[in-house]
């Protein structure tokens, strides 16, 4: 009978690229800061950049921080872990783009509630060089 077709199960629909970056932005910070945003959301930049926008990334130890007045402190920690995981950062966002990334740049800003944003330039489509995952230190 018209109208009475079923609706695709949770596991058919199928999840676009840009959430598929925001969910495994959410399950790095869980791994890599032990607690996940409270949103993640990506968009396109133009043809050739990814930005996902993460709120309230912080930890209880970094709302500590916060609290003493230390932000850059915690900034330049945040950095540190960031970029010592560019490789797990950029290779998923390659797998589900089917391009390389070019640069990675990573941020948070401590005065708004640790919201943070992680932007990748991609390279064109078909290009054969390195990657930035494949530049990261090992």
């Amino acid at each position: 009978m018209p109208g009475d077709e079923q609706q695709p199960s949770s596991e058919e629909r199928e999840v676009g690229p840009l959430t598929k970056v925001s969910n495994v932005m959410v399950r790095l910070y869980k791994e890599q800061f032990g607690r996940g945003p409270t949103r993640a959301r990506t968009h396109w930049a133009g043809d050739d950049a990814l930005i996902c926008i993460l709120d309230d990334t912080l930890t209880p130890a970094e709302r500590n921080l916060v609290r003493m007045g230390e932000h850059q402190r915690l900034r330049d920690t945040r950095m540190f872990f960031q970029y010592a995981t560019v490789r797990e950062f950029c290779e998923p966002v390659e797998a589900i783009t089917g391009r390389k990334v070019r640069s990675f740049h990573s941020s948070v800003d401590t005065e708004v509630d640790g919201q943070s944003v992680e932007v990748f330039t991609l390279h064109p489509h078909g290009y054969e060089g390195p990657s930035r995952a494949e530049a990261a230190s090992v």
